[in-house]
């Protein structure tokens, strides 16, 4: 149950475990590549027959919870067979597109947005708008626009629960090195500034960051990602390559460390944890996990608001989309409705450290009441946040995508190439993609 599909980003345990999402443009799925046909209407029949419903690392922890609601569900409707297959994280999205591209999508599918995306362009995915209309009024507008495919209307999935994150820091590392450990920065000028004096007062034995940017963090600096119509990446903007000279001088100064600039590099989160990087985004989920598995960095850590130009955090976004091929259509939409009801997603919420998408679910207590507990500090904090919180991936991004800006970045920080001229060619890269 990855809270944060970008694990580059987020790179923190998520609820289960923290996979990273795969862009399948190219890959072989079946289907047509034109834009969807959204004329089909909408969908009727009893909610009658056997599904599969196929989820993401939710085993062995929710077993009850999942079943509870399956039973639920089955007793509500007389007839009906719902066989749950949960898959392991590890390579969960390769997966999906394998079983796509065979034709063999399971009638409802847990799939973050930018898997959706694929899936619906070449037509896998029921249209929900148009399958079951009026359906997005349940739901937040921000996570029902998540599943939109950009340039057509509708959206292809329902918005399951959703996730933020505060920024975590070492108090411990900061007073080692004279910064103030009350105040941490509030600001992308202070971050660098206090990074900066780590670095130089450590002697560039500590660092205050582990990952290189990726580009939910270009949409925080304020960079315009795409442009409006969603046809063409923009991020080398002048805003853009000023992001990434800020890096390049961490980076040179040793308060960004070098094993970033690796492809794929998963080991930010442990150095967090072995308390050798001071800064790290995260998720509310992270700070029980610290308590548990870090209990020393857990006695130093300090929790402060994401820093953002936009006013607006990250928002992360796991659904369940439709598999247009469905036999059971109207009990696989009805079934994915109801498990991302409001009802079964506050009782998700109370689980673990997810919050709903449901409109109105946010104003319970339950997310304004701390009750004094540093986890109920995290959880009212990530609810505020996501009052206004953004996704900043669009979802034509893909895993190739990934690959070009980190490659480009880490030529970037190592002077192989300027800042201007890294974005550059990755948005010409991009571009490139886009329109194959």
């Amino acid at each position: 149950m990855p809270t944060n599909p970008l694990s580059r980003r987020g790179f923190l345990l998520g609820v289960a475990a923290t996979a990273t999402a795969i862009g399948v443009s190219g890959c072989g799925l079946g289907g047509s590549s034109d834009n969807p046909d959204d004329s089909s209407g909408p969908v009727t029949g009893d909610i009658t027959g056997e599904i599969k419903f196929q989820t993401w690392a939710l085993k062995p922890k929710y077993t009850d919870y999942i079943n509870g609601m399956i039973t639920a569900f089955q007793k509500q409707h007389n007839g009906v067979k719902i066989t749950w297959i949960d898959q392991p994280a590890d390579g969960y999205l390769q997966k999906v597109t394998a079983d796509a591209a065979a034709g063999n999508l399971p009638d409802v599918v847990n799939v973050p947005p930018d898997l959706a995306y694929p899936l619906a362009k070449k037509k896998l995915l029921l249209n929900i708008d148009q399958a079951a209309p009026g359906t997005g009024k349940d739901y937040l507008d921000a996570s029902w626009a998540a599943y939109a495919l950009p340039g057509q209307s509708g959206s292809y999935g329902y918005p399951w629960y959703l996730n933020t994150g505060p920024t975590f820091y070492n108090k411990a590392l900061f007073r080692q090195v004279g910064l103030d450990a009350e105040h941490p920065p509030t600001n992308y000028a202070e971050l660098e500034a206090a990074a900066l004096v780590m670095a130089q007062r450590s002697n560039k034995q500590v660092a205050m960051l582990g990952l290189t940017p990726v580009i939910a963090d270009f949409g925080l600096y304020g960079c315009q990602v795409m442009n409006a119509d969603g046809t063409k990446f923009t991020f080398n903007e002048p805003k853009g390559v000023e992001f990434v000279e800020m890096y390049k001088r961490l980076y040179d100064a040793g308060a960004l460390i070098p094993e970033a600039l690796t492809a794929n590099y998963t080991g930010a989160g442990t150095k967090f944890m072995n308390q050798q990087i001071a800064w790290a985004p995260g998720s509310a989920y992270d700070l029980a996990n610290f308590k548990t598995n870090a209990p020393s960095l857990y006695a130093n850590v300090g929790i402060t608001k994401t820093i953002t130009n936009t006013g607006k955090a990250v928002m992360y976004v796991q659904g369940l989309s439709v598999s247009a091929a469905s036999k059971n259509k109207a009990t696989a939409l009805a079934f994915a409705h109801f498990v991302t009801n409001a009802q079964n997603q506050m009782a998700f919420a109370k689980l673990t450290a997810i919050f709903p998408s449901t409109k109105g679910s946010m104003s319970d207590p339950y997310f304004s009441n701390d009750g004094g507990t540093d986890e109920g500090k995290v959880r009212v904090a990530a609810a505020k946040q996501l009052e206004t919180a953004v996704n900043y991936t669009p979802v034509q991004w893909s895993d190739q995508m990934t690959t070009a800006l980190q490659q480009q970045l880490a030529d970037a920080m190592q002077g192989k190439t300027s800042p201007k001229q890294a974005l550059d060619d990755t948005v010409a890269k991009c571009n490139k993609l886009l329109a194959g």
